[in-house]
């Protein structure tokens, strides 16, 4: 049986909150060892609720640990480059909410951090496996649609999807 991936959340809010209760209520292989949250509470409050160990104000501190496999970055969007690129550099691999930054040249600066220290990225899509989204990718990838030069998508959901989903 292979030993559990070590995850450090960075982030207790709303979604920081659903990616605590997935990752240690339906992986078995995986758990929440730290998690962090500038509003110290907010940390505490969800290491109580999902059985984390250790809850800190720095989210250097989930960095800076060893026994740390992987983090999952769930801290406010202005601060998503700039954790994934030390997150990198710190090796660890990387679970990231949506969006990276909204700059592409910045973009590309995390990219090549990452590339560069050799971990894993995955990015927080949540429309990925919607049959829109699946049947517009589908059209740009055979050509029907020739090169996409701008989207514009608005989406209105009235409630989070179903946990099948």
């Amino acid at each position: 049986m292979p030993s559990p991936l070590n995850i450090g959340l960075i982030g207790a809010g709303r979604i920081g909150r659903v990616h605590a209760a997935n990752l240690q209520r339906r992986i078995p292989d995986a758990r929440v060892i730290l998690v962090a949250d500038p509003v110290e509470e907010a940390a505490r409050a969800a290491a109580d609720d999902f059985g984390i160990k250790f809850a800190v104000a720095e989210y250097q501190t989930v960095l800076q640990s060893p026994a740390v496999d992987a983090v999952v970055i769930c801290s406010a969007t202005h601060t998503h480059a700039a954790i994934t690129m030390e997150a990198a550099a710190a090796g660890k691999h990387i679970f990231c909410e949506k969006p990276l930054d909204f700059d592409l040249a910045v973009i590309d600066q995390v990219l090549a951090a990452v590339k560069q220290a050799g971990v894993k990225l995955q990015m927080g899509f949540n429309r990925r496996f919607d049959a829109n989204f699946a049947r517009v990718r589908q059209a740009v990838t055979s050509g029907e649609i020739g090169t996409p030069r701008l989207m514009h998508i608005i989406s209105r959901d009235p409630a989070p999807p179903p946990p099948a989903y």
